[in-house]
Order: structure tokens, then C-alpha cells, then sequence
């Protein structure tokens, strides 16, 4: 029978991978409008530091903790940077599969010498039906328009990925409480973003509407930044970095079917076959075994 621990990690995981899946469709719909990547990151770390000062605030001793500037630099501004970036060169699509799409394989890589915990044997075959439901849905756009400066984009996806599976294997590592790292990674991102977008890079806030600039800062500053942070560094205290990576192998399908409706993209046999391989292989590969369904202790996930 399932723990009450084990369900609220489910719940808490579903709540992650329901946020990002939205942050695909509504970085999507930031990028045809004015506003430029450098402007949205903007948005997010200072719209959610406004939040979180008001919170709380820095937890002591957070800026000379070591740890803490590592999770900012890779999880808080690691991951932004080279997504926003890599979208200038490569389609959207490629974001989807290749930043939550290859986290199994990078947060189980990452896994192995961070947290001493190998690759299991009875989670391959899981692993091998997400590989092939990415490789369905990327064939064909992969091969696509805008191939002559796409490998430069997809480099840059493959940063901001490696980047968040690393973040999520040493929070688990350190077992820092979700809302004291949420807070800290969060002020300190905007700590050494800001300036260096107030005083050197171009600005397009002016171009936008005021709608689109409430409606990016909250989703983005708030569900993104906060709400989604929390829920993930909820779920791998206690379901794990893998299981939580595995599970986040359902985000590129999700947003795929999503932006057919919302964003007048085609959904193809091919995308749908994908759908239905990756979400079988996440059940496969998510449910482990017996012994590796008991929560981390309370003292583990509430060490601060």
C-alpha cells in the first residue's frame, strides 16, 4: 500500500511536470512576440526574488555557502541561459525533446558517480521505449527546417539539460529543504543576473504589451520559478532524481498534444506513437521495485 510520502511525491511530481509542460507552451508564445530571451529571464528571476524577499528572504548564511552559488549557477540561471539562447538557432520542438525529453538518461548518468546509485538492470527496458518514443517524435524534425544552424541550439539544449539533471542530483545529494533552495537559488539568480541585464544587455519591455509582460512575469516568475521548484525538489526528496527524471520523460509528449490545440501545430501519427511509447516506458521505468519505494526520512528532506 502506498505511503502517504510516496503519494504527496507523485503529487508533487505531477504538479512539476504540469508546470512545465505550460512553460513550453508559453515560452512559445514569448517568442512570438517582442520580447527576446534575455527579457523573459529578466522577468522570472526578478519577478519571483520580488516574491521571495517578501517571504522569507535569504536563508542565513546562503551567500557564503559554496553549495548554494553551484545549485544557483546550474539549476537558477544554467538551465535559462542556454535554453533561451539555443532558441535562436534551433525550432522549439527541440527544446521539448531534448531538455525534459533526455532526462532519464542524464539524471541516471549523473546518479551514478554523484549519489553511487548504478543504472537498474529491470528499469531498461522502460528506458529503452522513452528512447524510442524520442526518437518517433524527432525524426521528422529533426531532419526539418532551419537544419544548417540547429546543431548550434541543440548543443546549447544539451547544456541546459546536463545542467538540470546535475542541479537535481546534487539537491538530492545535499538534501537542502525545498523552500529554503528555492528561495536562495532564486534571490542569488537575481543577484548576478539583473545587473548584468540592466546595464549591458538589449532591452525589448517596451515593445511588448502589458498583458503579455503580467502574464510572462507571473507564470514564469511565479509557476515556473516557485511553484515548480518546489514541487520537484518535494518530489525527488522523496521518489528520487531518476524516478523524477524518468517521469519528466512525459513533458515533450504532453506539450506536443497541448500545442496542437493552442498553438496550431500539427499533431502527427508519428508524435502520437511517441506519446504512447514514452508514457509506457515512464511506467515501466517509474514503478520500480518493492525496495525502492520507501520515502527518504523526515530528518533528510527537511534538513535545511
Amino acid at each position: 500500500m502506498t505511503s502517504p510520502s510516496i503519494k504527496q511525491g507523485y503529487l508533487a511530481a505531477a504538479g512539476a511536470v504540469a508546470i512545465w509542460t505550460g512553460f513550453n507552451i508559453v515560452s512559445r508564445l514569448a517568442g512570438k512576440s517582442a520580447l527576446a530571451g534575455a527579457d523573459i529571464l529578466a522577468l522570472r528571476v526578478g519577478t519571483a526574488a520580488l516574491i521571495l524577499l517578501a517571504c522569507g528572504g535569504l536563508p542565513r548564511g546562503a551567500l557564503r555557502d559554496a553549495r548554494l552559488w553551484l545549485l544557483t549557477l546550474l539549476g537558477g540561471l544554467g538551465v535559462s541561459i542556454f535554453a533561451y539562447c539555443a532558441f535562436k538557432f534551433a525550432p522549439a520542438a527541440h527544446g521539448g525533446l531534448l531538455l525534459p525529453g533526455l532526462q532519464p538518461f542524464l539524471v541516471a548518468l549523473a546518479a551514478w558517480p554523484l549519489l553511487g546509485e548504478t543504472p537498474q538492470k529491470h528499469k531498461l527496458p522502460g528506458y529503452a521505449l522513452i528512447a524510442l518514443g524520442l526518437l518517433l517524435s524527432a525524426l521528422p524534425q529533426l531532419g526539418g527546417h532551419d537544419a544548417g544552424q540547429a546543431w548550434i541550439g541543440d548543443l546549447m539544449l544539451l547544456a541546459a539539460s546536463v545542467s538540470w539533471a546535475v542541479f537535481g542530483v546534487l539537491a538530492r545529494r545535499w538534501s537542502f529543504a525545498a523552500w529554503p533552495l528555492t528561495r536562495a537559488i532564486t534571490i542569488m539568480a537575481a543577484l548576478l543576473y539583473l545587473p548584468v541585464y540592466l546595464l549591458w544587455l538589449p532591452k525589448h519591455l517596451a515593445e511588448a504589451s502589458w498583458g503579455m509582460l503580467a502574464f510572462q512575469a507571473l507564470y514564469q516568475g511565479v509557476g515556473a520559478a516557485i511553484l515548480a521548484m518546489l514541487f520537484y525538489l518535494r518530489a525527488i526528496a522523496v521518489l528520487g532524481a531518476v524516478k523524477m527524471g524518468v517521469l519528466f520523460a512525459l513533458i515533450p509528449m504532453l506539450a506536443g498534444l497541448l500545442a496542437a490545440p493552442l498553438l496550431g501545430e500539427p499533431l502527427t501519427t508519428s508524435l502520437a506513437a511517441g506519446l504512447v511509447s514514452v508514457s509506457l516506458g515512464a511506467w515501466l521505468a517509474a514503478r520500480g521495485r518493492r525496495d525502492e519505494r520507501r520515502p527518504v526520512s523526515a530528518a533528510a528532506a527537511c534538513k535545511a
